[in-house]
C-alpha cells in the first residue's frame, strides 16, 4: 500500500483528505474455495494453514475478513469468538473509508503501524512539551482523553476511531459524542479494559470490539487494514 504515513507527536498537523490508492487492474488471485490467496508467500501460507485450522466461511464478509486478519496479525485464535463483530457497523466503517472521512489514531502505536492512509494522533510520543500534556494538565484529565479532545476538533463527526491500548481515551470518545462512523475499540489491559469494551457495545455507537482483557495495537491495526484492503478493492468484498 502506498500513502502518507502519520507522524505521531509532531504537533497539532492538519487533516488531510484521504485518497485511496488506485485499484490494481488484475484481480487478487483466488484460491479453489474463491478465497483472496496474498500475493506475499509468507501471508498466502498464513491464510492456508489459518483456514485450515478454522472455517470463518459461516460469518458474513466483512466480519470473516476482519477476524481473519487479526488473527493472521496475532496468532491467536481466540479472536475467532472474541471478537464483537456486528456487519452494519462494519459496512459503515467501510463507506467511510471510500468516502476519505478522517481516521484517528488514539496511540502512536496503532498510528505508527498504519500506512496507506493518512491518519490523526494527538498523542505524544514522548517529553512533556505536547499539546496533549499541557490540555491534560489544564483540563485535569488523562493525556489520551485530552488527546481524544484534540482529534475531534480536528477530524469532527464521521470519522473512524482507533483505540488499541488507552482505555481512557475510549471512554473519552463515548463522553464526547463524537458521532463516528466507526470506533475499532480494543484497548489491552487488566484494568478497566474489558469494562470499557463493555461500555462501548452499550453505547449504541457503531463499534467493533472483543470480550476479554486482552486487544492491542496490533489488533485495531489489522481490525483497520482489513476493512481498507476491501475500501481500495470493491471486488474482493464481493468474493469475500
Amino acid at each position: 500500500m502506498t500513502g502518507k504515513r502519520a507522524a505521531p507527536g509532531d504537533g497539532p498537523g492538519s487533516k488531510i483528505r484521504a485518497s485511496l490508492p488506485r485499484r490494481s487492474l488484475h484481480p487478487a488471485p483466488r484460491d479453489t474455495d474463491g478465497d483472496v490467496t496474498p500475493a506475499d508467500p509468507v501471508e498466502a501460507e498464513s491464510y492456508r494453514i489459518l483456514r485450515s485450522r478454522l472455517d470463518l466461511t459461516g460469518l458474513p464478509p466483512l466480519s470473516r475478513a476482519v477476524t481473519e486478519r487479526v488473527i493472521y496479525a496475532t496468532a491467536d485464535f481466540g479472536y475467532a469468538t472474541d471478537l464483537v463483530c456486528h456487519e452494519p457497523a462494519l459496512a459503515a466503517g467501510l463507506g467511510a473509508l471510500r468516502r476519505g472521512a478522517p481516521v484517528v489514531a488514539a496511540e502512536p502505536t496503532v498510528a505508527s503501524g498504519l500506512a496507506g492512509y493518512p491518519v490523526i494522533c494527538k498523542a505524544p510520543n514522548a517529553g512533556a512539551g505536547s499539546l496533549a500534556v499541557r490540555l491534560a494538565r489544564t483540563a485535569n484529565i488523562s493525556v489520551s482523553a485530552a488527546a481524544v479532545r484534540l482529534a475531534f476538533s480536528e477530524a469532527g463527526p464521521g470519522a473512524i476511531w482507533l483505540v488499541g491500548s488507552a482505555s481512557a481515551a475510549l471512554r473519552e470518545i463515548m463522553a464526547r459524542v463524537v458521532e463516528p462512523a466507526l470506533v475499532i475499540g480494543v484497548p489491552v489491559g487488566l484494568v478497566g479494559a474489558a469494562e470499557a469494551k463493555e461500555a462501548l457495545r452499550r453505547s449504541g455507537l457503531p463499534s467493533l470490539s472483543n470480550v476479554s482483557e486482552k486487544g492491542g495495537s496490533a489488533v485495531a491495526v489489522a481490525a483497520f487494514e482489513a476493512l481498507l484492503r476491501m475500501a481500495q478493492d470493491p471486488e474482493e468484498e464481493a468474493r469475500a
